[in-house]
Order: structure tokens, then sequence, then C-alpha cells
């Protein structure tokens, strides 16, 4: 028509314009069609054998002899010809015909018993196509000279002498010219017709090879089309899911069908099928080698999923057939298997990075856990020590989303370095007759977790009250040596207003952390930490905020949200507060207040805050009490105390004055502070003071308060310290109080109240179980 580079180009694009009509029109036309295109390719086959064993006097002169088993031979060893020629570049333009095998897999959702029909078809397309190209190379090689003129004048008479070479010398014929000039025009080297020749019909072969190409085309424009619409409804990748539209009732993927006819223009356009064939081959033994990777892996995982039901599996043949796959990829063309690498990393480490929301029960999940498993295992052998301590935190967040700046905190100093578990504790009464935290609930506060890139666990426990809740959690909580050692949990700013109980819980909480040789940590913020209000979610009873803030609620709605409602997922993974501990700090400092030694927990925490790129200008501040004659003593002393424990700061200041008494005022307001709960010994009979502070142990007797009175001063004045010091700090720490048996949880409650009222920064109470966590250099 035009050219021969042109018309094959005129002839391509005609072609696959009516292919991708009749994938358009449904899967059942597709499948009337290749119907049609097998019984083609059977009668060309049938026609093909019947012809090698026809004898033409005719064809010799073009190299068919019928049957020879000299010919065999002769055709046994390769003679590779040309710059090109190698077993490689053979294998790269062969390997193309054997990629349908796939077709089946690809059309899964098709198919009325997948289960049954993809391997059975799947084998009897490996091994029908194996036989019939093993048959026809044979056949052909058995029949057909590698060289032959095509000249009917070099047949030999019978009685020739002359110098005669080559294997057509014995069949009677002299190719000897040709072969020597490399002119011959016919042979299984030269002529892309040799099927045809050996065939009883020449037109039936072009028509089989329409048949097996058409049908092959049809079978990927169908299949390609529908794998890449269930890729875009996954979401896996941006921009994507314009093509995962369906229509029709068999939700055909009319948007990709297009996409797949523009990409199949573009290579017919090149018009070089050798080239095109390459490229194929490389893309696809990059498939094959990720499916059987994946076989390989899933099986090593030893995952109870995993069971493939084909008794000859081996997943040693898996592995063999990735690397082999590998390996070929790079001999046939080693520049676009380069490429095809950094695709499919670059795709990998997209979906690593990206995390979609899909779950496809991954063979990696599987080997996640069994390294987890193996691991925990193993730790579980290793006894402790002082230079692998971790803080690892079982947090009282109540749901998390409700407190995030508690979760926050948390997460600033144990993420990627240690354990984290968010702990909702349900106090839900018999007569309330309630389930606990649906797994729906649970699923979606997880998933908020992650969105808000947080590594925490999430365990959701009932009980009937706070320390009966909290308890169980610090008995259950982790596994081995993944376990917390750190309690920690919100300020209970509400503790004037509550129940008595309550109070009494939320003390005696923090009496069974230290109990159980947990540290204990307390952060306290301005305006209060439960964001509860508006969103429905379990709210933890124990915990409220302060009673008028901007971020509180009151009691009376507290109780009035339902403990069983679920949490929405569009709320869960939409209302992402920002809070403080997500801002930069900017060249503030850290103030630690170290009253007592408590084994070095309250120095570590703020040194690992430093190492946060938020918290790395803070500069940290260590107050330490001592005497106003040693002042500079007690001041290198703690300075080489830091060094020795390789922690970098330098700041230290001595309070001279904490032994002073308070200011009046501030005395004041301690004593109206703990006025409510005090049990007035003098205006009662002694019988009635044992019976109150038996029924209320939260009491606070005269006899009790005077005998802790010191104590008392000692807080109200240890705030004025840190009032005065601190009010432009990023944050504060201070020891925290250890409760006593003789202190009612009242005046507990009082002593904490005290310490961090009146700063508009964050403050921590925390203190360690006396356990070392800093190491020395000989450690």
């Amino acid at each position: 028509m035009v050219d021969p580079i042109n018309d094959l180009r005129i002839i391509g694009v005609v072609t696959i314009c009516l292919l991708l009509l009749i994938s358009m029109a449904g899967m059942e036309w597709e499948s009337k069609t290749q119907w049609l295109f097998f019984i083609v390719l059977m009668v060309s086959f049938s026609n093909y054998f019947v012809g090698t064993i026809i004898p033409v006097p005719e064809k010799e002169a073009m190299g068919f002899f019928s049957y020879r088993s000299e010919i065999f031979l002769s055709n046994l060893f390769p003679d590779w010809r040309g710059a090109d020629g190698s077993f490689f570049q053979m294998f790269a333009i062969f390997f193309p015909s054997a990629i349908g095998i796939l077709s089946g897999v690809n059309i899964c959702g098709d198919l009325k018993d997948p289960g049954s029909a993809i391997p059975k078809g799947t084998l009897a397309a490996i091994f029908g196509t194996t036989a019939s190209y093993l048959a026809i190379s044979a056949t052909a090689a058995s029949c057909v000279v590698r060289d032959a003129s095509g000249n009917p004048n070099d047949s030999l008479p019978a009685n020739y002498s002359d110098l005669c070479e080559g294997l057509g010398c014995k069949l009677g014929w002299n190719f000897t010219a040709c072969e020597q000039s490399k002119s011959c025009g016919f042979g299984l080297a030269n002529s892309l017709k040799i099927l045809g020749l050996a065939s009883g019909f020449d037109g039936l072969i072009t028509a089989g090879v329409f048949a097996a190409s058409l049908s092959s085309a049809l079978a990927f424009l169908v299949s390609a089309p529908k794998i890449f619409q269930c890729l875009c409804r996954d979401n896996i990748y941006p921009y994507i899911g314009f093509f995962a539209k369906g229509y029709g009732k068999n939700d055909e993927p009319l948007r990709a069908y297009l996409l797949t006819f523009i990409i199949a223009i573009a290579f017919i356009l090149i018009a070089e099928l050798n080239i095109i064939a390459a490229l194929i081959s490389n893309f696809f033994l990059c498939s094959y080698a990720l499916i059987n990777f994946s076989c390989f892996h899933a099986s090593i995982t030893n995952s109870p999923g995993w069971r493939p039901s084909f008794r000859y599996y081996s997943k040693w043949a898996s592995l063999f057939g990735a690397i082999i796959s590998v390996v070929l990829m790079f001999l046939l063309t080693w520049w676009a298997a380069l490429v095809t690498t950094c695709v499919i990393l670059f795709l990998l480490g997209y979906v690593t990075y990206n995390k979609p929301k899909i779950n496809w029960g991954s063979s990696v999940q599987a080997g996640t856990y069994n390294m987890a498993l193996s691991y925990s295992v193993s730790l579980a052998a290793v006894e402790d020590h002082v230079k692998n301590f971790r803080p690892q935190c079982l947090v009282l967040t109540g749901p998390p989303n409700v407190r995030p700046a508690l979760v926050d905190f948390v997460g600033s100093f144990t993420k990627n370095i240690s354990l984290m578990i968010c702990g909702d504790i349900l106090m839900l009464t018999p007569r309330e007759n309630r389930l606990p935290l649906s797994q729906l609930g649970a699923d979606n506060l997880v998933k908020w977790l992650n969105r808000r890139k947080v590594r925490s666990f999430y365990t959701p426990f009932s009980g009937d009250c706070l320390r009966e809740g909290a308890k169980h959690l610090l008995q259950a909580s982790g596994l081995g040596k993944l376990k917390p050692n750190i309690l920690v949990m919100g300020f209970k700013n509400n503790w004037k207003e509550c129940a008595p109980h309550s109070m009494e819980d939320y003390v005696n909480t923090i009496y069974d952390a230290f109990d159980s040789n947990y540290g204990v940590c307390l952060l306290r913020m301005i305006d209060g930490l439960d964001l509860s209000e508006g969103i429905q979610s379990q709210v933890n009873p124990g915990f409220v905020g302060d009673e008028g803030s901007e971020t509180a609620e009151t009691e009376e709605v507290n109780h009035s949200i339902d403990k069983n409602a679920d949490v929405p997922s569009d709320a869960v993974l939409t209302d992402q507060i920002k809070t403080v501990f997500q801002s930069k700090q900017g060249k503030k400092t850290i103030d630690v207040y170290w009253i007592s030694d408590d084994g070095g927990l309250t120095l570590l925490v703020p040194y690992l805050l430093s190492r946060r790129k938020r918290w790395s200008q803070c500069k940290v501040r260590v107050f330490i009490v001592g005497e106003y004659h040693t002042m500079e003593e007690d001041r290198k002393e703690m300075i080489l105390l830091l060094q020795t424990f390789r922690l970098d700061i330098h700041d230290v200041i001595v309070m001279t004055d904490s032994e002073k008494p308070p200011q009046a005022k501030n005395l004041k307001r301690f004593e109206d502070t703990v006025a409510p709960f005090r049990l007035r010994d003098e205006q009662q009979a002694d019988t009635n003071v044992q019976q109150l502070k038996k029924d209320c142990p939260w009491k606070i007797s005269d006899k009790e308060l005077e005998a802790l009175r010191q104590k008392s001063e000692r807080k109200v004045r240890l705030n004025e310290i840190i009032r005065k010091n601190s009010q432009q700090a990023s944050l504060v720490l201070v020891s925290l109080p250890v409760p006593q048996l003789d202190c009612p949880s009242a005046l507990y409650m009082a002593w904490l109240d005290t310490l961090t009222c009146g700063l508009h920064c964050p403050t921590v109470l925390i203190r360690g179980n006396q356990q070392n966590v800093l190491t020395f250099y000989c450690q």
C-alpha cells in the first residue's frame, strides 16, 4: 500500500481497532472470537503436520525433503549468524510466544469456578504450548535444511562427480555456491516461511499465524484492563482512580480498554517486532520473577493461610524460577532490566511509604509476624542491663483521640526507640449491661494513631473502676521483655469536684504502679487534656478536664456520652487536633527539678526529648536542692555526674532557698484547697473521727495535717521557685512525691495540684522506680 514499514503500521492499527471493538462488546463476544481463532489454529496445525509427511519434489530446491535423520542431526546444534546472533537474542524474540499462559488468571473474576479452572487451564496451557512448540521445532528441523538456493537447476545429476560440500550434496542438491557467498534465500536459517513450505496448503499457515497472534492480542487486550481496574480501585497509587469505573452488568473497564488501546498503538507504530519482543520479554520476566518470589516468600513464612493445593509444588522451584527470571532479564537486555528494576523499586518504595488502606493478606505481614515472634522469644532469655534500658510506657489515655496531647507527649520520646501502649479502661458497672468497645471502634482508634504517625498499641480493658482496670493492665500488658515499665497518666484536674471514690482510685492507681515496680509520670496542661466534647467516643470518667476550660468537658456532659458508641471512621481519621507537642519549641528551656534521686528517669526523659527535631533547640536546665555555703561544690558535682552519664547538660542551678517558709498568701491558698476535705478533730469526738476516717479515708484529720505540715510547706515553696524560674520554659519536669499510706488521698492531690499550679507550660510530675536507667562508661 505504501511501503513495508508503513504497511505494518496501517494493518496493525486497523487490526487493533477491530480487537478493541470486540473487547468492549463484552466477554461473550471475546469468548466466541477466541473459539473461532482456536478452530483456525487447530486446522492450521493439522495442515502443517500432514504436509510434513508428504514429499513434494518441487519443494526440494527450497530445502524441504520431508523427514530425514541426517537433516535432524545437522540442525541439532546452533549456527549463529550475524552480529546480533546469539541464544539470548533468539530467546528474547521467542519468549513472548509463551506469555499467554496467565491469560486465564487475569480474567479470574469472570470465571465460574476460578479455583478449579485456573490451575487446570494454566497447566493445560503450559503443557499444550510446550508440546506444540517442541513438535513444530523438531519436525521443521527434521524436514528442512539450513541453507537452500531455491534454484531448480542446482539439482545434481546421477553421475555428478565434481566437488560438492554440505548436506545438500547427500540429498542430491548442490547449494555450495550460495552457502559460500551467504546468498541463500531459503532454508531454516534464511526463510521466514518455512512452516508454509512444509505444510500441505500455505494459506492455512498464514491464517494460523494470524489466529495465534490475534488470539494473544485479544486475550491481553481484555485481561490487562481488568487487572489495571482492580489496581485502580485499591487506590494504591495516585491519579489512576479515573480508570477504576466499570460499565454494564459485567462491570467492563471501558476506560482502561482505551488506555490499553493507546499503549498498543504506540508499540505498533514502532513497527519493529524484534525490538518490541525484547521489551515485552523484559517486563514479563520481571512479572514472573515477582510471582515466583511471592510464592517462595509465602512458603518460608509458614503462614497457615498459605495452602497450595498443587501436590508437586516446591518453594525451591519458586525461588529458582525467580532467580533465573532475573538473570535472564539482564542477559537479554541489560539496560531495559535496569530500568525495569528501578521502576519496580520505586513502586514498591511508594507503597511501603504511603501504606495504602488495603489489606491483601500479604506474605510480608506473615514474615513480619514471624520475625517479631522470634525476636520477642529470644529477648526473653536476655537479662536486663542498664545499657539497654528503654522507657516503655503504658499510657492511660482512654480513647487516644480524646487526649491527643498525652499521646503526643509520650510519642515524642518513645517513637522509634521504645514501646508505647495506649490503655483505655472502660468503666462499666453491671447494671449498665453494656458491651465493651466493639472491634470496629478499636480499629478506628488504631487508624487514628497511625494517621497521627504515633507508634503505639491500643489496648481497651473493662473494669469496674479505674484502679481495678489499671491494676490488670499493669500486670498483663506487654509480651516478654516488651513490657511497660512506666505508667503515664493525665493529671486529674477535677479532683476537688469529682466523686471522692474517683479521687481515691486515682491516687491508689499511682500507689499500685509504684508497688508494681513501675515508674510514674503525670502530665498536666493549663487547659486540661480531655477533648471529648463533640467526639462520640468512649470516655473514661477517671480523667476529665478542668471545669470551665476551653477544651474541657463538664461531668454532666461526660456522663451523657454513650460509653458503647463506636467512633465513626470519618471522624477518627479527620479529627487530628494539633497540640503543643507537635510544634517546634524554639530556643526555650526544658526545666528539670530533680528533688530526689529516682534512678535517673527524671533526667533521661528530657534528654530523649532534646534529641527530637522539634525540641533540639531547647536547652535543658537542671535544678537541684543545696546549701548556700556548698552551692558551687554541689553544682560542680552535679555537672560531673551528668558528664559521667554522658548527658549533654551543662546548665545546673542550685536552689538554696527551698527550705525558706512559703509566702503567706500561697500557704493560705493551699489551706483553702484542703479545707473541704478536713475532718476538724476538735469539733468531733474521737470515736466519730475514727469512724469517719474509716468510711472516708480521703478525709484529712488535724493530726495528719499537722504531721505532714512541713512537707506541705515544701511543696508550696517549691511551686513558688518553679513559677519564678520557669514561666518561659517549654516544659517543666518535677520529681513526683511518692504516696504514703499515712497521707490521705485528698492531701496528696493537694500536693500535686500545688506543685503544678500557676504554670502556663506543660508540667510533668515524674518519678522512677529506683531502677538505674543511666549508665557510666565502665558499666
